[in-house]
């Protein structure tokens, strides 16, 4: 409904009561449009429309990818979602990420935790919950500035400026956006699964990611020691997430499904095969393992039959098994399939380093079974950029016979090549790494799963390094405050971003004239008006 229709269907509504004195219909319409999702479903349900609509314009051309950054906190995703509206005007393709990594170092109970599945499981979806608190408040504040203009340009009979204002409210754009969020490896059996997705879409989430690592051995994608399940395991916890979806009502709901085979050398378990180059099978023969006889069987040994032979898989002390080196790439390839196969929207595989060609390599084979198979990819703050992308110009052009003997390749991150030609062209290729891996691999998706993480502490200390030095108050002054009012950050205003002036508002609402109001000439964030 446009404005004014909602001010008149208030106005039935209160008209049709007989004892509703003093209720304006302009008030109720305010705080109506204020709050447009009632409920945790109502925005899964809308951003997974939003998702589905990307996903088909990024098929039909791969230059319209979507975006995300890791957020940890509600305030620091609303700050986000306000910057993105205020630099480019809208909030399309822009995303949120929920990481595990986050949530295990930052929101449990337990203090800073390693991202192995320690957290608690209810800090999933209480996180997702906040986010989209501080979203709404996000607009509700944006449409409160606008009420307040509105009012101005009326009392001063300012036409144009009523008709500009009032376009502005009736298509006003939600902070309120998809989220990613990050459900490990299910953290348990697929019961609990089921039973912690619900959870999170309950809370928001109309898109979940989810590993095939073992859930109590499961290690952060960029660390050591990664244990797989067999594909049965993860595709019943993929059916677990869409059966939590379909029982929800987010019919279009997202399951992203993740792979870290590429980095995983090792099964906890043997899959179960019933016949020849079944799934089972498939994964097994990937096992590193020797061919031995009957004489050769040692006490305690796992024997697996295949081709007419007698295989024992290579156990380690840890009772967990091999796979055999250099069979990651045919790993990925086969759990995308299977997991596209088998309910699946979209795939993540986490690699070691962001090479466009790597990621395509793979790619280029999961499309040759499923062409519109589609990424989400992880621009991780775990890879050195800087070394990564120098170190591939270097190989290039090596390759090409190009001089490269004034390089160390083993110490291209020294800032004393930040001024040369191979520095230069390895930025570029930084610059231009998402949009050529949208273009060339296949992703849709974007995202840095710990970039606010990094921020904090990097702004926390240039704040603390002038603060509690020589600059002391000028070490705030220059270093943020400074900052925030030239660059028209929002949060400079703080007591308005934490919902002051809403409350203000309100107060105006429920007693007219008689509110105590905490917005007046004493303010001291008047200050900050000019």
């Amino acid at each position: 409904m446009t404005y004014q229709q909602e001010i008149a269907k208030a106005g039935t509504l209160i008209g049709g009561q007989a004892h509703w004195d003093g209720i304006a219909p302009e008030s109720v319409a305010r705080m109506r449009l204020q709050n447009r999702f009632h409920t945790g479903l109502d925005i899964a349900r809308a951003t997974a429309a939003i998702m589905r609509r990307d996903m088909a314009a990024y098929d039909a051309d791969p230059a319209a990818y979507t975006q995300s950054l890791g957020c940890w906190h509600g305030f620091i995703g609303q700050q986000k979602l306000i910057s993105i509206k205020k630099h480019f005007g809208s909030t399309k393709g822009k995303y949120l990420y929920l990481s595990g990594w986050m949530i295990a170092a930052l929101r449990s109970e337990f203090g800073p935790l390693p991202d192995q599945s320690m957290h608690e499981k209810t800090s999933v979806p209480a996180l997702i919950e906040e986010l989209y608190t501080f979203l709404r408040q996000a607009d509700a504040r944006e449409l409160s500035l606008l009420f307040r203009d509105l009012d101005k340009a009326r009392e001063t009979g300012n036409e144009v400026e009523i008709q500009r204002l009032t376009h502005a409210i009736d298509n006003h754009e939600t902070h309120v956006v998809p989220i990613i969020a990050d459900i490990d490896a299910g953290f348990g059996n697929a019961e609990v699964t089921y039973l912690l997705a619900k959870k999170m879409i309950e809370a928001g989430a109309c898109a979940l990611q989810i590993e095939n690592q073992v859930s109590d051995e499961k290690q952060c994608g960029h660390q050591d020691g990664k244990v797989t399940v067999p594909h049965e395991d993860f595709l019943a916890k993929i059916r677990a997430c869409r059966y939590a979806f379909l029982e929800l009502g987010v019919d279009d709901g997202i399951i992203v499904a993740r792979t870290d085979s590429l980095g995983a050398g090792l099964t906890k378990q043997i899959a179960y095969s019933r016949e020849p180059g079944d799934l089972g099978d498939q994964y097994n023969s990937f096992l590193d393992c020797d061919e031995v006889d009957l004489n050769g069987i040692g006490n305690g040994d796992v024997i697996i039959s295949r081709d007419g032979k007698l295989l024992r898989p290579k156990r380690l002390p840890s009772n967990l098994y091999q796979f055999r080196s250099g069979t990651g790439e045919d790993r990925c390839v086969l759990d995308c399939i299977t997991s596209l196969r088998n309910g699946a929207d979209l795939l993540w595989i986490e690699t070691e380093k962001p090479h466009v060609e790597q990621i395509a390599s793979m790619v280029d084979r999961i499309r040759e079974v499923i062409p519109n198979a589609k990424l989400v990819y992880n621009n991780s703050p775990s890879f050195n950029w800087t070394l990564n992308f120098r170190q591939q110009i270097f190989d290039r052009w090596q390759a090409e016979g190009k001089d490269v003997s004034a390089y160390d390749r083993a110490k291209l991150m020294s800032a004393d090549y930040d001024a040369t030609d191979l520095a230069v062209e390895a930025d570029e290729n930084i610059r231009t790494f998402q949009k050529d891996a949208a273009a060339r691999a296949g992703i849709f998706h974007h995202l840095i799963t710990l970039p606010t993480y990094h921020t904090a502490a990097l702004s926390t200390d240039n704040l603390a390094k002038d603060y509690f030095g020589d600059a002391g108050m000028l070490g705030y002054v220059a270093g943020v405050q400074r900052k925030e009012i030239r660059q028209g950050i929002a949060c400079v205003k703080h007591q308005n971003m934490s919902g002051s002036d809403i409350g203000d508002d309100h107060k105006e609402y429920f007693a007219g004239e008689a509110a105590l109001k905490a917005g007046g000439v004493r303010n001291t964030m008047n200050q900050f008006a000019a």
